[in-house]
């Protein structure tokens, strides 16, 4: 079968983003047989272009009927909205979304979300803050128990989000309502939580989201060990030339630690091989792809490898890189990357586990955007991206330090040189 849909990757999602957004604002609102006829479109697109169905437990035939049973029904805008991001949570797939919202509209994870989760024994557990947040200055830690968030009880606050059609119970579609859940809503300057610290219970409330970064990129030297820390700008085609900058302003570096905590929203695959061509000095592979509708519609599977060809100057010293849940999309195809071109470890927590690289369809009449993974992404050594695990911090004991993630990958940068 000829494909359909002009799917585009991130990079053409990020540059027209903020035009795309503004048509769909401003197109008029469709009649109830427009939206029944771009609801059959949107379903439609999901079911030939999502990558990742064998990785989920959705029914989505089933899910769709339901939903777009509920399309004439929409009096607004705002419900129809409403109505497309709660049949996309059927996928429970952080990477999937809208390229519009409403104030309603759930924040997107982990981009505008401070904190991680996971359910133990029937608890809603911390596992992981956001280094820097408003949410770690209000003393929000791993292991504090959550139990209302915004005033609803966290049981009945995630039972809303969760997937309503999976052919059997998933775990990780639990979780993946608790990261939206944690997150809140755009209408909302401020997330409240009631949490229990030890045996007590206490309020906290803290800003939802931290301001934009006002430069690309921060670097400095600690020792011979050169730092530079990634401000969430991958798709930012200035961090090319900042990041050249910031090499040549550490000339005496013996090593090099690329910090990605900060990268949550991924980026472009053109500003990532932007930097990785300052680490190689011939061409290098550096991640898989698979298009999943291809091998679905012609039943021969289609695989390719990108490649990294140098760029400048060769940084060929020890490169360690840092990451964290805050590392997304693209800033997990860039650790992969330099650790499949140079052998660099990845050091720290899990990364954010965003599925995939984007394709996307606009809606014919009120020309909404959505946006699903539609090709799967790999290490060149064949480990699903989502899969890769970088090696752990063990903290001390006697560890005093704000921050002893960076103290270990500078310690194994200098150990490395």
């Amino acid at each position: 079968m000829t494909r359909s849909w002009s799917t585009r990757l991130l990079i053409a999602a990020l540059l027209g983003a903020a035009l795309r957004v503004s048509a769909a604002d401003e197109a008029p609102f469709p009649n109830a047989a427009q939206r029944a006829s771009e609801f059959a479109t949107f379903c439609q697109f999901v079911e030939e272009e999502y990558a990742y169905f064998d990785a989920r437990k959705t029914d989505w035939p089933r899910a769709c009927s339901f939903y777009a049973a509920q399309s004439s029904d929409a009096a607004d805008r705002s419900a129809y909205v409403t109505l497309l991001e709660r049949a996309l949570a059927e996928l429970y797939d952080a990477h999937a979304h809208l390229g519009t919202n409403t104030p309603q509209s759930p924040r997107l994870v982990p981009t505008q979300s401070s904190l991680f989760g996971t359910w133990r024994g029937g608890k809603a557990v911390i596992v992981a803050v956001k280094q820097g947040s408003a949410a770690e200055q209000a003393g929000l830690r791993p292991g504090i128990e959550v139990l209302n968030v915004d005033g609803e009880p966290i049981e009945a606050a995630v039972k809303r989000i969760e997937p309503k059609f999976l052919s059997q119970p998933d775990p990780a579609a639990r979780d993946w309502a608790l990261q939206v859940a944690l997150a809140g809503h755009r209408e909302r300057q401020t997330v409240q939580l009631e949490v229990r610290v030890g045996g007590a219970t206490r309020h906290v409330e803290f800003a939802a989201e931290a301001p934009k970064p006002t430069t690309p990129l921060s670097h400095r030297s600690v020792g011979r060990v050169g730092h530079v820390r990634i401000h969430n700008s991958l798709s930012d085609p200035a961090l090319v030339q900042a990041f050249d900058a910031a090499l040549a302003a550490m000339p005496e570096a013996r090593a090099l630690v690329l910090d990605l905590r900060d990268t949550p929203s991924g980026g472009t695959s053109s500003v990532a091989r932007g930097l990785m061509g300052r680490f190689v000095k011939q061409l290098r592979p550096y991640q898989r792809h698979e298009l999943v509708s291809e091998s679905r519609s012609t039943g021969v599977r289609r695989i390719w490898v990108e490649y990294v060809a140098p760029r400048g100057t060769p940084f060929l010293r020890p490169v360690v890189v840092l990451v964290d849940r805050w590392t997304g999309s693209m800033g997990e195809g860039l650790a992969i990357g330099l650790n499949a071109t140079r052998g660099a470890p990845v050091l720290g927590e899990p990364m954010a586990h965003l599925l995939g690289a984007l394709g996307e369809t606009v809606l014919p009449h009120s020309k909404i955007v959505v946006r699903v993974p539609t090709e799967k992404l790999f290490h060149v050594d064949g480990t699903p991206r989502e899969a890769f695990v970088p090696r752990a911090v063990v903290a001390r004991s006697d560890a005093t330090s704000a921050d002893p993630e960076l103290d270990a990958a500078i310690a194994l940068a200098m150990k490395a040189r």
